[in-house]
């Protein structure tokens, strides 16, 4: 599904002056949709002069049109690969916005318990090699619970998806034959399954799917209340995405790289939800326009201070504190009236 956010967005004054009416345009992840929207409204009450158009395509469909020009500033849950960075016309700068969590949403007949799923249970089913409801490697995780002699439908996403990646990633991680098999990207060739599009495509093939299990941002499950599986973490503890499990794995980084690219999946700790991740803004160095630049600066100081208090209604974990305080430092380097 397609989805555009605009934010008709106190007045920004340059030198003392009001400006006419500007515009940004950008597009790319599904997955922080939900606080994208509730920030350009938000900072539409604060700005009016200022309209934020945003399309939810997802995250690869938003790293090309950054690449190809055709948008201000992108959005992705994958950082952007050495060799998309070297197709950059100027430097492309990471801001992380909010941690966010994927889960396994299903749709089991008979069950209204959340199942556990350990890491080779996840990757055996969207192998293919897990192929019923009622396998012993699932039974024996879930014990007590009468699982169906049914097929399991896997859903997958159909675009180029930061949440693919996300997912594919943590399956890389936990399982040597997803690695060696299908690897992780924004898309990659799926052994089994139907295909949505968005998370919202997902969310809807899984609810209308008898046995179905698929894979959405945790958000995505919430409102359409789909359930969602515990996945067991690295301590061998079973985990429920939530606010404080996905705070726990945010806070597993040790040492955040300077530009921000890195993964958290698969994070320790004993309490961290395992399947999480960043999520960015992909955002020009340089900006020739100076009322734009003007414009993305104090959108993104504003995202990562008084806009994080907008994450966690919607299930998102706000920033680290002392992550916040590496953006507040690197949003310096956009050059404002530079040539792009």
């Amino acid at each position: 599904m397609r989805r555009t956010i605009t934010a008709v967005a106190a007045v920004l004054t340059l030198g003392g002056s009001a400006f006419a009416q500007t515009t940004l345009n950008g597009a790319g992840a599904t997955f922080p949709y939900p606080i994208y929207s509730k920030w350009f409204d938000q900072y539409h009450a604060l700005h009016p002069d200022i309209q934020i158009n945003y399309q939810s395509l997802g995250s690869g469909a938003g790293i090309q049109q950054l690449l190809a020009g055709t948008v201000d500033f992108g959005a992705s849950d994958m950082p952007m690969r050495d060799e998309q960075l070297k197709q950059a016309k100027v430097p492309i700068l990471h801001f992380p916005t909010v941690v966010g969590a994927v889960v396994p949403a299903c749709n089991v007949a008979g069950i209204s318990q959340p199942l556990k799923f350990t890491p080779a249970v996840l990757a055996g089913i969207f192998l293919g090699s897990i192929a019923r409801w009622n396998d012993p490697a699932i039974a024996q995780a879930n014990p007590g619970v009468k699982l169906p002699a049914a097929d399991i439908v896997v859903v997958h996403r159909s675009d180029g998806s930061g949440t693919t990646f996300v997912w594919t990633d943590y399956l890389s991680k936990v399982s040597p034959e997803w690695k060696t098999k299908v690897g992780s990207n924004t898309s990659v060739r799926w052994p089994v399954g139907l295909g949505g599009k968005g998370n919202e495509g997902v969310a809807a093939l899984v609810k209308q799917t008898p046995n179905a299990i698929g894979y959405v941002e945790l958000i995505y499950a919430i409102q359409t209340r789909l359930p969602y599986g515990l996945v067991q973490n690295r301590a061998g503890a079973f985990i429920k995405a939530d606010l404080a499990s996905v705070t726990q794995a945010a806070a597993a980084v040790a040492d955040m790289p300077a530009d921000f690219r890195v993964s958290i999946t698969d994070a320790a700790g004993k309490d961290a939800y395992p399947i999480c991740s960043f999520t960015y803004l992909l955002v020009p160095a340089r900006w020739p326009d100076a009322i734009k630049g003007r414009i993305i600066t104090d959108f993104l100081r504003w995202m990562v201070t008084d806009g994080q208090k907008s994450a966690e209604p919607l299930s998102y974990a706000p920033l680290p504190k002392a992550v916040v305080q590496k953006e507040l430092e690197a949003i310096k380097q956009i050059g404002i009236g530079a040539s792009r």
